[in-house]
């Protein structure tokens, strides 16, 4: 693909998608496992109780991530897997799963990648207030210090939060997510000011107890913003439109949370948009928000086409009629994931990973008892195009992890969707790869299509 040798090819999960086993082993109840529960909350009523049975099937999920020649995975730790109450006494057994999985990973050469948090929050914390109490910060540090302490001698690449805009946005503000809130202004800010104060501490906490870790976080790229046609004026629009916060949308902005993180403040005009309702932060604060990362993280499945407006202004520029879109739904628009990595990296300089990027398709088994996914293949070699592009014009990215390595449970969408490489059969849980599957393998070998 012209990529540096050391670019890292690898694949994502996260642990309420895929592990099944909520009640087995002394796990811990998660927000998802009470909101599934709840009447109309997911497509279907579906639930993560089983999802792919990953937490008695591993070692097969690991064997064939060696078949596809990963060379990383990424997964997330489920906290109250961990720490049941959400602090307190460690569950050994919930230790033990998550070493083994290591120990598979390692066997096959494949580098581990650990997610801190992926959504699936504690219940015994939200009784508590969840991210609203001032405590919170404190957990999730106590938590990372348990992985630290744990897995720390075999794993050295870390992310705290996986996209802090979905799972407050949608969880806290429109309620569609776990723990199906909504909450005002000022509880969203006093939440987002704790969760950011969690990431830095969870952060001091891994460079202290874990030799040689590298640290970053993976926020999303909301709506991946790029100019829609040439010209250096739109080029300036797409990043204005990528910057912009709004009252309605803050929670779903990038800027919002890459500012305190990334560069140790709030964005600028914020007292204008928040008013008296923003928490302001001491320099203590900040500085524990701005710790130094060694990665950005970065999940982006799609993105808007914006133009100047002549006026110093933006305008979304409409989509042709018919434009490809993916089977949730989304545009295919990969021109997103060279602008989005091109401008968080000129303005933080820090190497990004793509964490995430992937599509779900209408997968079925065909008559031949495989699953052939042609549009899945042509969506990936569309980004991983427009990735070398970028990577071509200066821009450093370390990696590229497909979402995901398995079909999963989708939070409120459930079983309907499906962007893995690996076709799960939910009635008998067999595993299928997909052609896309084999398409990979190939590109991670070097066999980029011209």
């Amino acid at each position: 693909m012209g990529l540096e040798s050391e670019f890292i090819w690898g694949a994502a999960t996260s642990s309420y998608q895929i592990e099944g086993a909520v009640n087995e082993d002394g796990r811990g109840l998660s927000v998802w496992d009470i909101f599934s529960r709840e009447k109309d909350r997911v497509y279907e009523g579906d639930n993560g109780d089983i999802a792919c049975d990953h937490y008695h099937r591993m070692r097969e999920d690991v064997k064939l991530m060696a078949e596809l020649g990963l060379q990383a995975y990424r997964f997330s730790i489920s906290w109250p897997r961990i720490l049941p109450e959400g602090t307190g006494k460690v569950n050994e057994a919930g230790i033990r799963f998550y070493s083994e999985l290591i120990d598979e990973l390692l066997h096959y050469d494949i580098v581990p990648y650990i997610t801190l948090f992926h959504w699936d929050y504690p219940y015994q914390l939200q009784r508590c207030g969840g991210w609203l109490n001032p405590e919170s910060p404190e957990w999730f540090a106590e938590y990372a210090s348990v992985i630290a302490e744990h897995f720390g001698n075999r794993v050295k690449h870390y992310f705290t939060f996986n996209e802090p805009q979905i799972f407050m946005g949608c969880g806290y503000q429109e309620g569609i997510h776990a723990p199906g809130m909504k909450h005002g202004m000022r509880e969203l800010l006093l939440m987002s000011h704790n969760i950011m104060l969690a990431h830095g501490k969870a952060v001091i906490k891994l460079r202290e107890r874990v030799s040689g870790a590298r640290v970053g976080y993976a926020p999303t790229c909301g709506d991946g913003f790029y100019p829609a046609e040439d010209g250096k004026e739109h080029g300036v629009a797409a990043q204005k439109a990528y910057d912009e916060i709004t009252p309605e949308r803050f929670l779903f902005s990038t800027e919002f949370w890459n500012e305190p993180i990334l560069a140790g403040r709030y964005p600028s005009g914020w007292e204008e948009i928040f008013g008296s309702d923003m928490p302001v932060p001491s320099a203590e604060e900040l500085q524990v928000m701005n710790q130094p990362l060694d990665f950005l993280g970065m999940n982006i499945y799609q993105g808007k086409a914006v133009l100047a407006d002549g006026q110093g202004g933006v305008k979304i520029s409409r989509l042709r009629t018919g434009h490809a879109k993916t089977g949730i739904g989304w545009p295919v628009t990969p021109e997103c994931i060279y602008w989005a990595p091109k401008f968080l990296y000129e303005k933080y300089h820090l190497p990004i990973i793509i964490t995430e990027n992937g599509m779900s398709c209408h997968d079925v088994i065909s008559l031949d008892g495989k699953v052939h996914d042609p549009n899945r293949i042509d969506y990936i070699q569309r980004h991983l195009a427009e990735l070398k592009r970028v990577i071509a014009d200066g821009i450093k990215v370390e990696g590229y992890f497909y979402w995901s390595l398995m079909d999963n449970f989708e939070w409120a969408n459930g079983y309907n969707e499906r962007f893995g490489l690996i076709f799960v059969d939910y009635q008998t849980q067999k595993r299928i790869p997909k052609d896309s599957f084999y398409w990979y393998r190939d590109i991670m070998k070097g066999k980029f299509p011209k």
